[in-house]
Parts: structure tokens; sequence; C-alpha cells
């Protein structure tokens, strides 16, 4: 997997390549680019995809101990990242985490079409019962680790705390080993990780969506009919703030869309490019 060397420190990435549109998916907490493993196949025969693995516990190459990994420093980063690659015209998606929303801001100019999919809005941040339990955990002392480590458990990761609430379908577990691998044995993966969670402020999303409001450009909200986590109100109410929104609801799926329903949510961004 290639790598770009940015200021927090070096990001791997996915890049099919080819001379199609380019669409960047950005993947949330605890997890790495395979979030994607099943929408890239229906995507690639037609679009440049790329997907960056972010600092947010499911990486492997730990950030430089210093670097910026507040709310909006990640999203400076997801910015940085899309400069260093000279992507242009980017189909810019993001699903759980809304951090690419910072960056959608920073960057219009380089920004096509922006994809805003059952994530972090307004003042839900951090989000539901997950959210707000993996900031506790590492508010604590020894509380990051110890959550680290019951996620060696497959059946520990599917329990409310956790992954449970957000999708309608477990994740298979060999893709959930890989996600929390990092997180259970190397520390500086999981200080990456408490970087960000502590400095998360509730006020932080909607920061992101006031930034928003400047971006002339068409935006889809898709979302999942069935989220638990991720207020189905809130896509709705995304939508009728940007003049250029429009909703698509994604039937019998959660909040990871790309677990659930990965078919419809690359059919559903494949319609948006056209």
């Amino acid at each position: 997997m290639p790598g770009v060397e940015l200021t927090a420190g070096t990001i791997e990435y996915e890049d099919t390549g080819g001379d199609g549109p380019v669409v960047v998916l950005v993947h949330g907490l605890g997890m790495d680019g395979s979030f994607y493993r099943n929408v890239i196949p229906e995507l690639r025969d037609r679009c440049r995809v790329i997907v960056p693995v972010l600092p947010l516990g499911g990486h492997c190459t730990p950030m430089r101990p210093n670097a910026d990994l507040s709310p909006r420093g990640l999203g400076r980063l997801q910015a940085e990242f899309l400069d260093a690659l000279d992507l242009r015209k980017v189909t810019l998606v993001g699903n759980d985490s809304g951090l690419f929303l910072f960056a959608a801001a920073l960057r219009p100019e380089r920004i096509a079409r922006l994809v805003v999919s059952s994530c972090e809005l307004f003042e839900n941040f951090p989000p539901g019962l997950p959210g707000k339990s993996i900031v506790l955990a590492a508010k604590v002392p020894g509380g990051l680790w110890l959550v680290a480590q019951g996620l060696r458990l497959r059946f520990v990761r599917r329990q409310p705390t956790a992954l449970g609430l957000m999708s309608l379908r477990p994740v298979p577990g060999e893709i959930t080993d890989r996600w929390f691998r990092g997180l259970a044995t190397r520390r500086e993966i999981r200080r990456d990780l408490a970087a960000y969670l502590r400095s998360a402020r509730r006020g932080d999303m909607m920061a992101a969506v006031e930034g928003l409001r400047g971006l002339d450009r068409p935006v889809l909200v898709l979302w999942g009919a069935q989220d638990r986590v991720m207020p189905l109100a809130h896509g709705r109410r995304l939508a009728e703030l940007l003049p250029h929104a429009r909703l698509v609801e994604i039937e019998d799926s959660g909040t990871l869309i790309p677990e659930d329903q990965p078919v419809a949510f690359a059919r559903a961004v494949a319609a948006f490019l056209d």
C-alpha cells in the first residue's frame, strides 16, 4: 500500500488508478480502508477510487508524537492529503466520522461533489452510546487500553458500546480483527486515538456543518433508514440546510451503510456522479 508523507506523519492509502472521476472514500473511528472493500469493486470500473487510512485507531503507521489530531487537525490532515496527491474535481465521501466535512470546507477548489453518509452532525458529537463510551474511556487513565483488550473478543465488538448499534448485520470477525489489532497491541496507535478523543468537543461538528454553508457544490445526503446512532432527522436537517443537497434514504441499513448495503451505497454514489 503506498503512503504519502504529511505534517502529522505518513498516511497510507489505496488507489485503484484509472482516468475516471476521482472518488475519495473516508472511513470512521477504529476502521481502515477495508471498510469499503465491498464498495470499491462496484465503482472501480468507472472511477478512480482512493481510500486513505486515517489515524483513528485502525491505522498501522503511528503519527508523530506532537501531531495535531484534534477534530479540526484531522480535517486539515485530510485537506493536506488532497493537496499532496494533487487531487482535483474530487467526489469526497464520508461515513460514520464527520471530520471530512472540515476538509471539504477547507479545500472547496478541489471538491466537485460531496457525499455525507450517516455520520456525526450538529450536536451529535461524540455520537450516541458508542461515541460517548469511547471518549469517556480515553479520559480515564488506562481506560483506552482496557477497552482495546476487550475488543480482542469478537462478542465484545457486537455490544452496544462498540459496533452493536452501528450496523444491522455483524461485521465479519476477520475484518474487525484487522481493525482492532493495532489498537490492542501498540501503544502508539492508542496514543494517536487518545489524542483525538481527548480533544473532541461538542461544538466541533456544529462548526464543521457551518463551514459547509459556503460550499457551492452538489451534496448527496445518504442515510441509513434504520440508523440507531446517527439520527435520520439530522440527515434531513442537513439536506434542508444546504441549497444544492438532496437526501437518499437507504433501507435496511444502520450507520455503516457500506457494511449493511454496499451495493446500494455504491449505486447511489455512481448515480450522483452522473
